[in-house]
């Protein structure tokens, strides 16, 4: 008899595992089920040490609204920070699956007006052009007012931990983010086969 309590509880385990892993891919995930707050904070967990980022959403509405909907699904979990190019800026938001990246790639959202400079700490949503944001960010290093006029509008500032992401892996520094085709379908395999010093979330989540 425990034996059969124990073979059901893992399989309802085993089945939840799967439910909470086929949401994440499901279309219906795109669209958020509620909007994001008018400010809002993110604990992030790394594989060097914990920040904070404080969002706000009108700075950049359609941006907040999609940020609060992927770190709420889970999205950035184990996702590496690919992009790390000194006095510039830090990218990260390729997910580690491969069928996570199909699911999202043409998920675009429109362009917010420019309300923040990207100064130094803040967090703006990466582009190939206008109204191409998806699920990729970057937070500014340094100073960077030029990337205004680009249309880049930053939505959040790290309020505390901007020594932990100065600790990042930046050794390779932009060579990952050219094989931006191969993280996308090989996912996490790739980047640990040919990055493997990459830091990485281990965990994002809302806490206010």
């Amino acid at each position: 008899m425990k034996w059969i309590i124990l073979s059901c509880l893992a399989v309802f385990i085993s089945c939840m595992n799967n439910q909470k892993i086929n949401n994440k891919n499901d279309l219906s995930q795109i669209s958020p089920s509620k909007e994001a707050p008018n400010s809002f904070k993110i604990k992030v967990s790394t594989s060097k040490g914990v920040f904070f980022l404080t969002c706000h959403k009108d700075w950049a509405p359609l941006g907040a609204n999609r940020l609060y909907h992927l770190v709420n699904i889970g999205f950035f979990n184990d996702v590496r920070f690919f992009r790390y190019v000194p006095n510039f800026v830090v990218q990260f938001g390729i997910s580690g699956d491969p069928q996570t990246n199909l699911l999202w790639k043409d998920a675009k959202i429109s362009d917010d007006p420019v309300k923040n400079s990207n100064l130094k700490g803040t967090l703006s949503f990466a582009t190939a052009g206008p109204h191409t944001r998806t699920t990729q960010l970057f937070i500014n290093l340094v100073d960077n007012q030029r990337l205004d006029s680009m249309g880049f509008s930053p939505l959040c500032t790290v309020s505390e931990g901007m020594e932990i992401i100065s600790k990042l892996y930046s050794e390779y520094g932009e060579a990952p983010s050219y094989q931006q085709m191969q993280i996308e379908s090989e996912g996490n395999k790739f980047l640990n086969n040919n990055f493997p010093k990459l830091d990485y979330i281990i965990k994002a989540e809302i806490i206010e």
